[in-house]
């Protein structure tokens, strides 16, 4: 079932990506053994459930970073993000927003500002998390 979930894709051992899971599809996460979802989507562009509610009751930790725009791709969003996946007890994880296009530039900017990739392998690395529509901001905010 989670291959229903659009964009979905394991890009690690403890990490898969994609865009909106359905409440169904939370159940079947924690099922497959993840542990937490890490949702990027802001509150007034939520799936038409509840879905921390559904993460929490279903046994999963919940994570919210909303991201409206380019302007919320900020040193923080990736840091909270970077904190979460470093901290076993949240792993295996899923991170998603609508589509996976803000879930790849947080990658793509975690990847530059604490990883060390330069912009090549930033881009790179953020389109192989779903970068797409977002790439433009991405490559302007590394290049400033």
């Amino acid at each position: 079932m989670t291959a229903s979930i659009p964009g979905f894709q394991r890009v690690g051992h403890d990490v898969a990506i994609g865009g909106q899971p359905s409440s169904d599809h939370l159940a079947q996460l924690k099922q497959e053994g993840f542990l937490s979802i890490v949702n990027l989507r802001p509150t007034f562009e939520q799936a038409g459930f509840d879905e921390q509610a559904e993460a929490i009751r279903g046994g999963l930790n919940y994570f919210h970073i909303p991201i409206v725009d380019a302007d919320s791709l900020t040193p923080g969003a990736v840091n909270v993000l970077d904190g979460i996946l470093a901290d076993p007890v949240n792993l295996p994880v899923v991170v998603h927003c609508g589509s996976g296009n803000r879930v790849g530039a947080l990658f793509a900017l975690r990847a530059a500002w604490l990883k060390g990739a330069d912009l090549h392998e930033a881009l790179r690395i953020g389109r192989d998390h779903g970068l797409t529509r977002l790439e433009d901001d991405v490559r302007r905010i590394l290049s400033t």
